[in-house]
């Protein structure tokens, strides 16, 4: 019997070989020792994203774990090795959500773990024991093409978002920023998980290292193609942008003091000939609409620095029920009307998902007391004639994360993106960090400039090519800073085409599977093939 992928089955029959039965007690009882093996191989791609930032590390981190998944000694052994692996990668890679949500985070992990176990089924089957050149190839492109799927699932908001892709991790890389020109994040992720299989060749495959081999050159050419053949986004002219950064403050007065802060800053930037102020999310408490005198306020702000003023509200809306999460862009003659509400919220930090059965959630973490609304389209702004009429397309927080809204706002006609961030619930963690990298992937895949302001740090400006601007601001400061970004009208490949990556490996996954399912892939039976039984027809 073989299953699906051509592993041979033992075969049932009378012929067995005399004397004692095998001892079956010490197989099992060392196999659960791969369970927690596989949740240290699979937290270790955490050291490659903020903020230990071992970039280079993400080229070898899934070869321990793909190691252990070819020795399984069964599909269903992969299958929980796959599984348990997510479910430390998981944890890994946000455990900095600890403090908010306690036991969630492990609930999450453990669900969303069930990703890996086709993934690790898949890794055994083209992999395991000693692999056909066939096999090999077919490993080098359906292994990283499993993974991006992955990735595909778990970024829808629902689960949680597209926090962790494993191609974030190389934000600061140039050739991984003009990859991502091309194809997103995505492609950043499928090169660095073919990298990683190509290496599993040369280390567990010593007669298939020539596959190896052209495995990591392919990989070299590809990126090389990009370095070299895609250009650089064309400037045209430039933009200085300040971004605000009041610190944090807590207790009952702490929005009222922040706001003073912020106001503060702000009026220190006078004189210094901006096209425009960004605050960072939930600078203002209410909202302005229903407030004249705050209104009359940032409008004053605004004059005072000759330069529109977008500042983030997070407050009841003063002509509709509920709390949205809002940009607002304010002139020298008073607010312009543009008005952006977060359309993408936080699952338990900004709403509770099916609250009827998870309200508890608020008594245990930080889970939010009232659910935030959502808004319904992006919106592109265009600045007052003191912004020279620059378009602006605004994110909140969380969507930063997310390749295809920034991607919608540039096809929209946004010169420029900017995200408007608060990470002061995780102050001390790595999660600063890692959001402000964000922006450097959205600003290549776009070809647009982005500017990551926020209350309490990091914050950060990115040029059209993904690199940064001037030095990033910590989570321990309060400051103002102007960053002068270029600006450029060019359309990158990833903004025409969108995320062909992943259309490509649900190909590549499928045509694996109906090879299977054919014989192509199968592996022989372990042991010597017996001579052909003669029938009566000979």
């Amino acid at each position: 019997m073989r299953n699906p992928f051509g592993h041979a089955e033992p075969a049932a029959g009378p012929e067995r070989s005399a004397g004692p039965e095998p001892r079956r007690g010490r197989g099992p009882r060392r196999l659960p020792l791969r369970s927690p093996l596989a949740v240290a191989c699979g937290a270790l791609p955490a050291l490659a994203f903020p903020a230990p930032g071992l970039w280079w590390w993400a080229y070898v981190c899934l070869v321990p774990w793909l190691l252990l998944v070819r020795t399984a000694p069964g599909a269903r052994r992969a299958a929980l090795d796959g599984w348990c692996g997510g479910v430390g990668f998981l944890l890994a890679v946000h455990h900095w959500l600890l403090p908010s949500v306690h036991v969630f985070l492990l609930v999450m992990a453990v669900l969303l773990g069930l990703l890996w176990l086709p993934w690790g089924v898949l890794v055994r089957a083209l992999l395991g024991g000693t692999p056909s050149p066939a096999r090999a190839a077919a490993a080098l492109c359906a292994v990283p093409s499993g993974w991006l799927l992955i990735e595909l699932v778990r970024s829808w908001e629902g689960l949680g978002g597209p926090w962790g892709l494993l191609g974030a991790s190389q934000w600061e890389v140039p050739v991984a920023l003009r990859l991502a020109s091309v194809g997103g994040v995505w492609l950043v992720s499928l090169l660095v998980v073919a990298v990683n299989t190509a290496v599993v060749l040369l280390v567990a495959a010593p007669g298939l290292r020539s596959v190896g081999v052209a495995g990591l050159a392919a990989c070299a050419l590809v990126a090389g193609t990009a370095m070299w053949g895609v250009g650089a986004p064309r400037t045209s002219g430039s933009v200085r942008v300040a971004m605000v950064q009041p610190g944090v403050f807590g207790g009952p007065e702490g929005a009222g003091r922040r706001l003073d802060r912020a106001v503060e800053l702000t009026r220190g930037l006078s004189g210094q000939r901006l096209d425009l102020v960004v605050w960072g999310e939930s600078g203002v408490g209410r909202d302005p609409a229903g407030d004249p005198a705050l209104a009359a306020r940032l409008t004053a702000l605004a004059r005072a620095v000759d330069a529109p003023l977008l500042v983030n509200v997070d407050a009841r809306r003063a002509d509709r029920p509920g709390i949205y999460k809002s940009a607002l862009l304010f002139g020298p003659d008073g607010p312009t009307g543009d008005r952006y509400d977060k359309m993408r919220l936080v699952p338990f930090g900004e709403y509770v998902p099916a609250r009827g059965l998870l309200g508890w959630a608020t008594s245990v973490g930080k889970a939010a007391e009232e659910d935030r609304r959502r808004g319904t389209a992006p919106v592109v702004m265009r600045l007052p004639d003191g912004g020279r009429g620059l378009t602006v397309g605004p994110l909140v927080c969380f969507e930063s994360a997310f390749p295809d809204m920034s991607r919608r706002l540039a096809g929209d006609g946004a010169e420029m993106i900017v995200v408007q961030s608060a990470t002061s619930t995780f102050q001390n963690g790595w999660a600063p960090a890692q959001h402000a990298s964000l922006a450097a992937l959205r600003a290549a895949e776009t070809g647009r400039p982005v500017v990551h302001a926020t209350l309490t740090g990091t914050s950060a400006a990115y040029g059209p090519d993904g690199r940064r601007v001037g030095p990033a601001v910590g989570t321990d400061a309060s400051t103002a800073v102007v960053r002068e970004l270029p600006l450029s009208g060019t359309t990158t490949v990833y903004a025409r085409w969108g995320d062909w990556p992943l259309y490509g490996a649900f190909v590549v996954v499928g045509a694996v599977c109906a090879a299977a399912g054919a014989g192509t892939l199968r592996r022989p039976a372990p042991g010597r093939r017996g001579r052909r039984a003669r029938t009566g027809r000979g």
